[in-house]
């Protein structure tokens, strides 16, 4: 009795509850995103040290008086009153807006013809769009400097050219009727290229069988690119304007390269003005305070940038 009962097998002990399913899926998930803030940290510490920290200590000089060696000292509204009655506040915002207003003209409208020819081109489409991109691969200054040679008065190929064509010659960037439409033709060649690039693919996105119709309906080609191309790119064509504006007030290379602000400070734009104020005058609280009424105004075309994608990509 005594073995049957050895030979006959324990009872067995209960089992411990088996972890939910849930609950792993969530630890899971905790550890994915860890992982990803984990891989993200660097970046999110280069960016608030390198654009989050200039940016609110900017706000905060531009109430102080603030100069290298010394306390500064809180002043108000001191700088922005200072920086309003400067003879050049006014000259650089009409600057600033002229130049805005002439690069939309030309630079909105030239890349956008440019697109249209490279996609009805059958042939080396590859090689026309890397000549069209090249002159942004170009570093702004080397492109600033080549420019500045080439608008030399005296010996400058664009003269040269003129006078090899028997046609009259001009200042180019040392004249103040000029100065300012010269600075324009360096930045939308310049940046003629991803423009371009970005209507060629709006472009491409049309289907065929818009035009197609159009055809058939009798439209001539002015009638399809207003009809169809015009309507189909509509949001790329408001998304690259608004860019556009936002990229032109800030424009300091070509000026600060090629004519210095001259000449008579015909081409003395915001963003030069605020150079001059921190780095030629020493006055950083002027140049801050300056600098929030750019970033005020350039803070509602973000904004309306940013509802307008939000919306269309609702839509």
């Amino acid at each position: 009795m005594t073995k049957t009962a050895e030979r006959l097998p324990a009872a067995a002990a209960p089992l411990a509850p088996s972890p939910s399913p849930e609950g792993g899926r969530g630890r899971r998930v905790l550890a994915d995103q860890l992982r990803a803030y984990g891989f993200l940290l660097g970046g999110l510490v280069c960016f608030a040290l390198f654009s989050w920290y200039p940016a609110i200590r900017a706000v905060v000089i531009a109430f102080q008086r603030y100069n290298p060696g010394s306390a500064p000292e809180w002043v108000g509204t001191a700088n922005f009153r200072r920086v309003l009655h400067d003879p050049e506040f006014g000259t650089a915002w009409r600057n600033t807006l002229t130049f805005t207003l002439l690069a939309l003209l030309l630079g909105f409208a030239v890349p956008f013809v440019l697109a249209l020819v490279l996609n009805e081109l059958r042939h080396a489409k590859a090689f026309f769009r890397v000549v069209v991109y090249l002159p942004v691969m170009i570093p702004p200054v080397v492109s600033a400097l080549l420019w500045k040679w080439f608008y030399d008065p005296g010996a400058g190929l664009a003269n040269e050219t003129l006078r090899a064509l028997h046609l009259p010659t001009s200042n180019w960037s040392n004249g103040t009727d000029t100065a300012l439409l010269s600075l324009v033709i360096v930045a939308t060649w310049a940046n003629l290229g991803g423009t371009v690039l970005i209507y060629l693919a709006a472009l491409q996105s049309i289907p065929g069988e818009l035009y197609e119709a159009a055809e058939l309906d009798g439209a001539g080609l002015l009638q399809r690119i207003r009809h169809v191309t015009v309507p189909q790119t509509r949001f790329v064509i408001l998304m690259l304007m608004l860019l556009q504006i936002i990229a032109t007030m800030q424009v300091f290379t070509e000026p600060f390269v090629i004519t210095g602000g001259g000449p008579e400070s015909a081409t003395v734009t915001v963003l030069y003005l605020i150079y001059k104020y921190a780095f030629l005058y020493n006055d950083f609280g002027g140049a801050c305070a300056l600098s929030v009424m750019l970033l005020v105004l350039l803070g509602a075309f973000s904004a309306l940038y940013l509802r307008l994608t939000r919306t269309e990509g609702d839509a």
